[in-house]
């Protein structure tokens, strides 16, 4: 079972590096306490991975002064049922950036198939481990393009606002071993091929790939420290590297940072309270004179049953 595991890592690590080759379009990248904090909404196989039926709030940018800066909000519920193996989500997205409005929402199913190892690893780690996950998404996406307000004249490209209705469909694969995780998705693998209004219009979804590793020691059982990497690839531009590391206490309260590749530095703290409540505020500080200033980020997540503490 050790040496299937071991070559069902190799290849995903495999499908990671390959995800290069693609090239697909996206309207902005999630913030780093996002997606660490809740992967199911750049990967849906992660729906059902927590102990419990889990409800996350999320938003960042509507405390930024400059006029037109990306700001989003999210909220997404996801659940565990038969015993575990299945795994049912849904999720609600707003990004404004600019003129631009792009709204989705979407359902999921996620299917995992459990390993019989046994790894050891701290007493208060509550995500179900080795499992290997597989989702569809299937969903609806607004999007809005006011051009008009631009004012550019004699340019038939900017002559008329955009609203189309685009049905999408996302897929991910997700490898969560005890202390190793390496996932793969799309949050629409079929773009606007089905959009209501092709005007102007040309929407495809960006590939994710992330990995991380959780370190521990019995010597210190009650820290983890959480190293990961996201890759997004989009058409035109170069994959997006950001690379983050995270500092966790028996989920009593966290500190993180994170670099985005030639873009932006990520600060994120956050806290339990209340066992079933955990809050997150996240800075993400930009350089080479963005015109987009600095973000401001607040999640706060719910998990039902014995919720993040096991004290």
């Amino acid at each position: 079972m050790k040496h299937n595991i071991t070559l069902i890592a190799f290849i995903a690590l495999n499908l990671l590096v390959q995800i290069g080759n693609y090239t697909l379009n996206a309207q902005q990248t999630p913030t780093f306490a996002e997606y660490n904090y809740n992967p199911y909404l750049i990967n849906s196989a992660y729906a059902g991975l927590a102990a419990s039926t889990e409800v996350t709030l999320s938003n960042s940018g509507f405390f930024n002064d400059v006029e037109g800066s990306p700001r989003s909000f999210a909220v997404s519920i996801h659940s565990p049922f038969n015993r575990g193996k299945v795994g049912l989500g849904a999720g609600f997205i707003r990004d404004e950036i600019g003129v631009t409005t792009s709204t989705s929402a979407f359902a999921t199913y996620s299917y995992k198939i459990f390993f019989d190892t046994k790894n050891d690893r701290p007493y208060w780690q509550i995500y179900t481990p080795n499992s290997l996950s597989f989702s569809i998404s299937p969903g609806i996406q607004q999007y809005q393009d006011n051009l008009l307000e631009l004012g550019i004249m004699n340019d038939p490209n900017f002559a008329a606002n955009i609203d189309a209705t685009i049905p999408t469909v996302g897929v991910g694969i997700l490898l969560n071993l005890a202390n190793f995780y390496v996932g793969l998705s799309s949050t629409n693998i079929i773009g606007d091929a089905l959009a209501s209004n092709d005007q102007n219009l040309d929407l495809q979804s960006p590939i994710y790939g992330y990995l991380g590793y959780r370190f521990f020691s019995n010597r210190f059982e009650e820290i983890m420290i959480k190293p990961s990497v996201l890759l997004k690839q989009e058409s035109g531009a170069p994959i997006q590297i950001d690379t983050n590391i995270s500092f966790s206490y028996k989920n009593k309260f966290e500190l993180g940072t994170g670099y985005r590749s030639n873009s932006s530095i990520n600060l994120l703290a956050g806290v339990y309270l209340l066992k079933n409540v955990r809050a997150l505020y996240n800075y993400n500080l930009t350089f080479n004179d963005s015109p987009l200033g600095n973000t401001h980020g607040i999640m706060i997540s719910y998990l039902f049953g014995d919720g993040y503490s096991v004290d």
